[in-house]
């Protein structure tokens, strides 16, 4: 039997998925009141966000958002200001949930890989008489995520109490829980996460471990006492 090594054509049925997220994103860009709205957006068509929520949530230029990546508002209150922010070039993998009580923000140029979770809120569950489902939310946690960082795939980041910050170009492993900030040019691995290799700025390379910076030790002959 005879090979081509012509390169085989596209099946024309993947024009349907992409035709249909072209008209999702121009559909949302018109008609969600969007806190703020950006050019050039990819929401793929089975991606979700609330429209009567839409207010509290900004979007900058670029981003994409993948099959079943959610958007959630995990508030009534429809007013104020926005509680998710992703600014210009995010993009936000096949089924990740970023659901935000009081403040998620991703700066620009982050990618968010499949089946993250991001949270900067809890259940409450004190109750014991009321079954968890109907006590609602609760916490005033804040997350940032640093520009040009990368949430690999799996990895939970929750903060329901608090400022939890992931500096610059940092890298989030695999399924990795994040309960606490991580600090610039890290990357991070582990449940709970822990620091495995991380920028070093006096030699300008990479090293393994956590970067602690060098200081001058005072000799301990000065601490010796003096007899009177």
């Amino acid at each position: 039997m005879h090979h081509s090594n012509r390169r085989p054509l596209p099946d024309p049925f993947e024009f349907l998925p992409k035709g249909l997220t072209k008209l999702h994103s121009i559909w949302v860009g018109l008609t969600y009141p969007l806190a703020s709205k950006g050019r050039n957006m990819s929401l793929h068509f089975a991606s979700h966000l609330d429209r009567q929520k839409a207010a509290r949530i900004s979007l900058g230029d670029s981003i994409s958002m993948r099959k079943d990546a959610w958007l959630n508002v995990a508030t009534e209150d429809t007013t104020g200001e926005p509680v998710i922010v992703i600014d210009d070039n995010c993009h936000i993998g096949y089924g990740s949930i970023i659901s935000a009580k009081n403040r998620i923000h991703l700066e620009r140029d982050v990618i968010v890989g499949q089946q993250v979770l991001m949270v900067d809120h809890n259940h409450a569950y004190e109750d014991i008489t009321m079954p968890i489902l109907d006590q609602g939310v609760t916490g005033n946690g804040r997350i940032r995520i640093g520009q040009g960082s990368w949430i690999g795939r799996g990895a939970a980041i929750i903060c329901p109490r608090g400022e939890l910050t992931i500096g610059r170009n940092c890298v989030i492993g695999i399924n990795s829980l994040v309960m606490r900030s991580i600090p610039d040019y890290s990357v991070v691995f582990g449940s709970p996460a822990a620091i495995i290799k991380q920028y070093d700025p006096e030699t300008r390379t990479w090293r393994m471990g956590p970067y602690q910076k060098k200081t001058h030790q005072i000799p301990e002959a000065l601490f010796v006492p003096v007899d009177k």
